[in-house]
C-alpha cells in the first residue's frame, strides 16, 4: 500500500487475517494450553496494572499538522551507539521456548531482519551466544543481557563476562523484583517449566527448573538486599557494557539513576506482573523525562501495540520503545517468518 501502510500478511487459512496485534494475541492465545497462555498474558494480583498499560495510551490524543512534506521522513534512531530502523526493540521476556521451539534464537533473527535491537532474559531458554549467533546469521544488531541481582555473586559475576566476550553493548539491572510478583494463575496452575527446556544464563539444567516452581526457583537465586549503593558500583567494576536500569516508575529513581553514573533507564512496571497498581508506564514517562534532563536515556516498555502507540511515547518523551508479549504471540502464532512479518506490518 502506498506511503508505507500496513499491509495483510496472508495466511494458509484463507479465513485468518492478521492486521494488528489484537489479532495476532487471540491467534496466539489459540494455540498456547492454558497454562502457557496465562503465564505469558496474565499479571499480578487484581490485574490493574496489566490493565492500564494498554488502556492508558487512549487518554492521549493526537494533534496532527497538515500539507508537510513526509515523502524523506525516517524513522531510524540511535540506541547503544549504533542505528536501527525504527524506536522499537524487544524486551527480555523468558521462556520463548515455551511458544515455538526456536525461541529465543527465533526473536533473535527476527530482530535482525528487521534491523533492531533485542535484550535477552536471564530466564532465556537459549544461552546468550546462541542468541547473539542466531541474529549474526543475519545481519548485525545489538544486545542487551537483563541481569538480576544474584545472591550468588560469582554467578552473576559469569553472566556478565559472557555477556561482555558474546557482544552485548549494555546491562538491563532489573530493579523492580525484590520479590517475585503474586500470580494467582501460576499458583493455581502450578505452573513449571516444561520438560526439555533449560535457563542456559543462570545455569539451570531442566531437571534443577522443574524440582521447583517458577515463584521458588526466583526466591531461591534473587537477592532482595540489592542497593543502588552497593549494586551499581559492583557492576561498574566488573563491565563495560552500558548500566541501564530496568523498572524506573519516578522521577526520584531517575535522578538516582543519574547520580550513580547510569547510562539510562527503562520506565517500566514489568509488564504488570510485579506490584500490581502502581502507574501505567505511559503516566510515568513524563515525569521520568523530566527528571533526567537528557543527562540520561530514556526508554520504556508496557502495552505498545500500534506504531501510535509508540508515537505518543516518543512525543512524552521516549527514546526508544520495548514490547515482550508481542514478539511471543508472534512465535505462537507461526514461526519465524511470522514474527518477523508482525513486527513490519504493525510498527513498521
Amino acid at each position: 500500500m502506498a506511503g508505507g501502510a500496513p499491509v495483510p500478511v496472508p495466511t494458509s487459512d484463507p479465513d485468518q487475517k492478521i492486521l494488528s496485534i489484537a489479532d495476532l494475541e487471540r491467534e496466539a492465545s489459540k494455540k498456547l494450553g492454558k497454562s502457557a497462555r496465562e503465564f505469558y498474558n496474565s499479571g499480578s494480583t487484581d490485574q490493574i496494572t496489566i490493565h492500564e498499560n494498554s488502556t492508558a495510551f487512549s487518554r492521549y490524543r493526537l494533534r496532527p499538522r497538515v500539507l508537510v512534506d513526509v515523502s524523506g521522513v525516517d524513522t531510524s534512531t540511535t540506541v547503544f551507539g549504533r542505528s536501527i530502523s525504527f524506536p522499537l526493540s524487544v524486551s527480555p521476556a523468558g521462556l520463548q521456548a515455551m511458544a515455538h521451539p526456536d525461541g529465543e534464537a527465533a526473536s533473535s533473527r527476527a530482530c535482525a531482519r528487521k534491523g533492531v535491537n533485542m535484550a535477552i532474559s536471564s530466564f532465556s531458554n537459549y544461552s546468550i551466544e546462541a542468541v547473539r549467533a542466531a541474529a549474526a546469521e543475519i545481519g548485525a544488531i545489538d544486545h542487551a543481557i537483563q541481569l538480576y541481582t544474584m545472591r550468588d555473586r560469582e554467578l552473576e559475576e559469569r553472566i556478565i563476562r559472557k555477556a561482555e566476550a558474546a557482544g552485548c553493548k549494555a546491562v538491563f539491572l532489573t530493579a523492580d523484583s525484590p520479590v517475585l510478583g503474586v500470580r494467582y494463575n501460576e499458583w493455581k496452575n502450578d505452573f513449571r517449566t516444561p520438560e526439555g527446556l533449560e535457563f542456559p544464563v543462570i545455569e539451570l539444567t531442566t531437571h534443577k527448573v522443574r524440582s521447583q516452581t517458577h515463584d521458588s526457583g526466583f526466591v531461591a537465586f534473587n537477592d532482595d538486599s540489592h542497593s543502588w549503593a552497593r549494586d551499581i558500583p559492583w557492576l561498574r567494576a566488573r563491565t563495560k557494557m552500558q548500566i541501564w536500569i530496568k523498572g524506573v516508575l519516578t522521577a526520584e529513581d531517575t535522578e538516582l539513576a543519574v547520580e550513580h553514573g547510569c547510562d539510562g533507564v527503562i520506565v517500566s512496571n514489568h509488564g504488570g506482573r510485579q506490584l500490581d497498581g502502581v502507574m501505567a508506564t505511559l503516566d510515568a514517562l513524563p515525569e521520568c523525562v523530566e527528571a533526567a534532563k537528557g543527562r540520561i536515556g530514556v526508554h520504556v516498555d508496557g502495552g505498545f501495540r500500534s506504531g501510535t502507540d509508540i508515537f505518543k511515547a516518543l512525543a512524552l518523551g521516549a527514546d526508544c520503545c520495548w514490547v515482550g508479549r508481542p514478539a511471543i504471540w508472534g512465535l505462537a502464532v507461526s514461526d519465524i517468518l511470522a514474527l518477523s512479518l508482525s513486527a513490519r506490518h504493525v510498527f513498521g
